[in-house]
């Protein structure tokens, strides 16, 4: 039987009747992921058309049938017409913006202090099937459109959360193969749970309050490979509010007690919670299979906690995953004193006692020293990331207003101190400027300096012996 493909096919019905067209969508655009969503396929998404399509993918119409047709012929070996591009509505992605500004209506009224109980009777149709994409979207809308601030939708998400949890707590718990790294994610979690529930047993248990406090690795993992991907495609929202939270669970590690244990252990379920009915589920929709390659071979530099990945999961070949070319030994590059090879660069970099990092006058990091005991982690997918985004929400005014004063010439460096348990840390920022005073990045140099401090006297011998 002849298939016939208009602007007006509804997608959903063709992929049910020919179910390889998910994964040709999904080539087309990791942005169809969200077309295998069953909350989407059950609501809306189910009067999505080949036009919808087009428009979400960021692909013309005429590709999209060429695409189609072609699996369809290949696949399952029918014919394949295309009519003529027809009249849509693309009524579809219409309601999506409606239900967009529904939910950013409904979360604005939880801040100007409408009670909970009467927003969720009030947007009662919309809450049956609210999805963890369409949440995330929402926050970010409301942060990119200024009607919120980072700061005030990560005072509130808790209570987000809570009017949303009866239509999240339905959807399916992601599934991915044991070594992605949401399965190792997800994974750490059971490990973390365990331990909470053992601390509500026995809160005097100082062995696994201490075993506990590895959740930091967790965190920091997410931090500096998942987060930088999610923000590539222009996702910040979510990871600017998860780490946020984050560093409220890290700051309560440091003062928790008997009198309060109870409070860090309920914020550690939260945030598992949201991870895995938001973050985790809104991350698979949006990033491709060589994002999560990237996020997987970075992984190793930071480390894990409790867990070691699996080896099942191989997305592509080996080939594939180290797509940077080898280049030859490079000749030697004349600098202002001396000159040195690329190689003889990186190692010196590497080798010096302390970290740097690069940030361009575009305000994205360039590079940092892959040093083998860095001070702040650091990996492979922070580079290109705009700086304000490696660091917590709290800090951003305080990031702003150095790379401004650099590059406005007021200010020509910046420093702090900070002491962390027993050791004492310098940082400092620069601004990098060329002979003609030409403003080119901010180097920032960290620096243990704990045993400089401790420094007294004179030491003129060698004492190897």
């Amino acid at each position: 039987m002849a298939v016939t493909l208009k602007a007006s096919t509804k997608i959903l019905e063709l992929a049910n009747e020919f179910p390889f067209l998910f994964d040709t969508l999904i080539e087309i655009s990791p942005k169809l992921k969200r077309l295998r969503n069953p909350i989407l396929q059950k609501t809306i998404g189910r009067r999505a058309t080949l036009t919808d399509v087009s428009k979400m993918a960021e692909v013309p119409l005429k590709r999209i049938f060429i695409l189609l047709s072609k699996s369809i012929s290949d696949n399952a070996n029918e014919e394949v017409t295309i009519d003529k591009l027809d009249e849509d509505t693309g009524d579809w992605q219409e309601e999506l913006t409606k239900r967009q500004r529904k939910l950013k209506d409904l979360v604005l009224d939880l801040h100007g202090g409408e009670d909970i109980k009467k927003l969720q009777s009030e947007f009662k149709e919309i809450l049956i099937d609210v999805s963890a994409t369409e949440i995330a979207e929402m926050e970010q809308s409301l942060i990119d459109s200024g009607e919120l601030t980072a700061q005030q939708v990560t005072a509130l998400c808790d209570i987000h959360v809570l009017v949303f949890k009866e239509s999240l707590d339905v959807q399916q718990t992601p599934q991915t193969t044991p070594g992605h790294p949401i399965h190792t994610y997800m994974r750490e979690n059971e490990e973390a749970i365990k331990l909470v529930n053992l601390l509500k047993d026995s809160p005097e248990d100082d062995s696994v309050f201490e075993e506990l406090k590895k959740i930091i690795v967790h965190y920091t993992r997410l931090q500096n490979q998942l987060f930088p991907l999610l923000e590539k495609t222009g996702v910040t929202g979510p990871s600017t509010v998860m780490w946020a939270k984050q560093d409220e669970i890290r700051e309560m590690f440091s003062k928790v007690d008997a009198s309060n244990l109870s409070e860090l252990l309920t914020a550690i379920e939260e945030l598992i919670y949201k991870e895995e009915n938001i973050l985790f589920p809104m991350s698979l929709e949006n990033l491709s299979e060589y994002d999560w390659v990237k996020v997987r071979t970075g992984e190793e530099e930071i480390g894990y906690a409790w867990v070691t990945p699996g080896t099942e999961w191989k997305p592509i070949s080996p080939i594939d995953i180290h797509q940077v070319d080898q280049e030859p030994e490079s000749p030697k590059i004349n600098l202002n004193t001396g000159s040195l090879t690329l190689k003889e660069i990186d190692l010196l970099l590497r080798h010096l006692p302390l970290d740097i990092s690069f940030v361009g006058v575009d305000e994205k990091v360039k590079y940092y020293s892959a040093t083998d005991e860095r001070i702040f982690p650091r990996s492979p997918a922070v580079i290109g990331r705009s700086v304000i985004n490696c660091h917590p929400s709290k800090s951003y005014d305080k990031v702003q207003k150095i790379l401004a004063y650099f590059k406005e010439g007021k200010k020509d460096k910046a420093i702090f101190w900070i002491q962390m348990k027993d050791r004492f840390f310098l940082i400092s920022y620069y601004a990098v400027r060329d002979d003609n005073g030409e403003f080119i990045g901010t180097l920032e140099v960290t620096q243990d300096v704990t045993e400089v401090r401790s420094l007294e006297g004179e030491k003129r011998l060698l004492d190897w012996e």
